[in-house]
């Protein structure tokens, strides 16, 4: 059995805004090993631990450079650790038909959802909102569809209450079993639970999806080729964009383009999302 496992930030528990990420260097980092750390023995708790064969680990925000490889080494010797960018499928990369299931930790809501801690997507500064054929997208369902052009089914998401909602109270995922890291009050301000009880029901996660039938667990399927499409913040940022060939403008700031499969798309929306920034 191999597990991907994608991590992100803003939907970590003890982190609420991102100044914390260049402020509170080792606090930020310690947050964000320590879910990592309750994912792996969640799996080491499992019934299923002895089928684990690798367990791949993206670094999935920013520039993919938070997370120190000697100490996921040292949770567990299964590990490899992707880092770095730019890369194909950004925060998905690596992930392929090999694997067995994936869990995304640290992850947020898009942007817009009331009540939800640095909701946004992708690439905060520049994107307003991402759609994938028409249909509104955050970093999760993104990435999910991705997975699942692979076969490979999103077990678990573990994130703040605007992703929750989102996820599951709008029935955008409603089926993923999910793990509330932090009640979100505002853009930049959360509550957070006892790190005891978040250790606890992120193992307990773990262990139930990885005692159920992997094969049956649903697929957010996509139907492709998919139209990306990518409404910026300004206007001279889609100029940018829309010299890109394949590019289609269709307002002032709203652009989108075909993408012949879902891998496609993931460096698609690296490529414009990165472009546009140059603008900003």
């Amino acid at each position: 059995m191999k597990i991907f496992i994608s991590v992100d930030m803003e939907g970590m528990a003890g982190i609420t805004s991102p100044s914390q990420e260049r402020e509170e260097t080792v606090s930020f980092r310690r947050a964000l090993h320590n879910q990592v750390r309750w994912i792996i023995e969640g799996i080491q708790a499992s019934e299923k631990n002895g089928e684990v064969e690798e367990i791949t680990i993206a670094d999935s925000h920013g520039s993919g450079r938070n997370l120190s490889y000697d100490e996921l080494s040292q949770m567990d010797d299964r590990i490899s650790l992707v880092s770095g960018s730019p890369r194909p499928q950004y925060m998905v990369a690596c992930l392929d038909e090999t694997y067995d299931v994936a869990f995304f930790a640290g992850y947020h809501a898009g942007p817009g959802e009331i009540c939800a801690n640095m909701d946004h997507s992708f690439y905060g500064k520049v994107v307003s909102c991402l759609k994938i054929n028409g249909a509104y997208m955050n970093e999760t369902v993104t990435n999910a569809a991705i997975a699942a052009s692979y076969k490979v089914p999103v077990g678990l998401v573990i994130g703040d209450s605007g992703l929750r909602r989102q996820l599951i109270d709008k029935e955008m995922m409603p089926w993923v079993k999910f793990v509330t890291t932090k009640e979100s009050l505002t853009r930049y301000a959360a509550k957070f639970q006892p790190q005891r009880k978040l250790r606890e029901d992120t193992i307990c996660a773990v262990k139930e999806v990885l005692a159920s039938d992997l094969k049956k667990l649903p697929l957010y399927e996509t139907a492709v080729p998919a139209v990306l499409g990518i409404d910026f913040k300004s206007t001279a940022m889609a100029d940018a964009v829309a010299l890109t060939p394949g590019v289609r403008r269709l307002s002032g700031t709203e652009v989108e383009i075909t993408c012949a499969d879902m891998k496609e798309l993931a460096c698609g929306i690296s490529a414009l999302t990165s472009l546009s920034g140059t603008a900003s």
